[in-house]
């Protein structure tokens, strides 16, 4: 009797790709799976707040773009609330704000955007301190066996940014640099540029969580 491992082929590698926009985000593979599709655009009509666009790539210890990389974020509204039953704070929910986003890097250019508001800072546990303004990012690629978080923060934040009680943890204390969006306008849009560095040189910082 032939065993069954005599014939079947091999499958694909158990990482996050190669198909990992075919169940996550299939239009852009090519593929018309869901009624409404995820979008990397976070806001409405009627969402209150500044609109940014944030682009970047997800680059590798070679220096090399991740053209297949596929990212989320999530993040507070303008008034620094989480659309989620755990935030108890007394600030107004916008209902035209989704708060979440999901998109994939170009297949040629590596390049990922997203279309949302700027946040508001968030107010921690330690009464009279807030978080600075910030977007949690998560990323998984071909080749990531576990999915990279971190956080995005402003270069326009300073103040808040130095007293943020996050960015104060990490050693050495030049690393928080690496989760800083550079501001910048172009065609009257407001874009903050994060380039997000898996490896080597300039290494983003990334938390376990």
């Amino acid at each position: 009797m032939v065993q069954a491992l005599d014939y079947l082929k091999e499958t694909p590698s158990q990482t996050a790709g190669p198909y990992v926009h075919v169940g996550l985000l299939p239009c852009q593979a090519g593929f018309q799976i869901f009624q409404t599709e995820f979008s990397n655009t976070l806001y409405g009509a009627a969402t209150i707040g500044e609109r940014i666009t944030i682009e970047g790539r997800v680059i590798d210890g070679a220096g090399t773009p991740l053209r297949d990389a596929l990212l989320e974020i999530w993040q507070a509204n303008s008034e620094g609330r989480y659309d989620h039953p755990a935030d108890t704070q007394p600030k107004a929910l916008h209902a035209d704000f989704r708060g979440w986003g999901r998109t994939c890097s170009d297949f040629t250019t590596g390049l990922y955007t997203f279309h949302t508001i700027k946040p508001g800072p968030v107010v921690v546990s330690t009464p009279g301190r807030s978080m600075a303004p910030h977007i949690t990012f998560w990323i998984v690629a071909r080749g990531i066996n576990i999915g990279l978080s971190t956080r995005m923060y402003f270069s326009d934040e300073v103040a808040a940014n130095a007293a943020d009680p996050v960015l104060n943890l990490i050693e050495p204390k030049d690393r928080w640099l690496t989760l800083i969006a550079e501001r910048s306008t172009r065609d009257a849009q407001t874009i903050y540029t994060f380039d997000i560095r898996i490896q080597g040189q300039n290494e983003t910082v990334f938390f376990d969580i």
